[in-house]
């Protein structure tokens, strides 16, 4: 297991996926303005691969969140579009309602970039949010990452276009402790 001061990161887990499920992935606005796609339900034993980890496959890594204290799950984590040759990825991660606001996301931050940048030697990590993702934008900006640009009205989000912020973090700006 990964661990941050307040979460730890680890391998999904079958009883995991029941409690994603519902709280994340079942949550239509939740659902929609965390993913790229269109919402759609996900039936019982699905293997829907927003759920369930295939370890065979190249290019991410999606981790389940649990807190340190009491080892609850907390959400999801990802490092997902992993180039290897330019040595970047993209980060994302979802909180379960009830772990929201407690600062688990900019732990969270912390640990993908120790994953990222010492674990498998990346260059530069990014994210990707919506504009109006307070928490995500300043879970970000506490562990280094500079605004870069925003993406105007580039997310379908419940019937409107939606703005996105982009961000990026070298690992030589890249600071261990910058959450502490």
């Amino acid at each position: 297991m990964l661990r941050g001061s307040k979460v730890g990161l680890r391998a999904r887990h079958e009883d995991d996926i029941p409690i994603l499920r519902a709280e994340l992935y079942d949550d239509v606005v939740n659902s929609s303005r965390s993913d790229s796609a269109p919402w759609r339900p996900i039936a019982p034993g699905s293997k829907d691969p927003r759920l369930i980890v295939d370890d065979t496959k190249e290019g991410s890594v999606k981790f389940s969140v649990v807190a340190l204290e009491g080892d609850s799950l907390v959400g999801t984590a990802s490092l997902w579009g992993i180039d290897n040759h330019n040595r970047s990825a993209h980060i994302g991660l979802g909180l379960r309602p009830s772990c929201r606001g407690k600062g688990y996301g900019s732990d969270v931050v912390a640990v993908l970039c120790h994953y990222g940048f010492v674990v498998l030697g990346l260059q530069r990590l990014q994210i990707e949010t919506l504009s109006d993702n307070t928490a995500m934008l300043r879970s970000a900006e506490r562990n280094g990452f500079v605004r870069e640009g925003v993406l105007r009205s580039s997310a379908w989000v419940m019937g409107e276009f939606l703005d996105e912020v982009l961000l990026g973090l070298l690992a030589k700006d890249w600071k261990p402790d910058a959450t502490s």
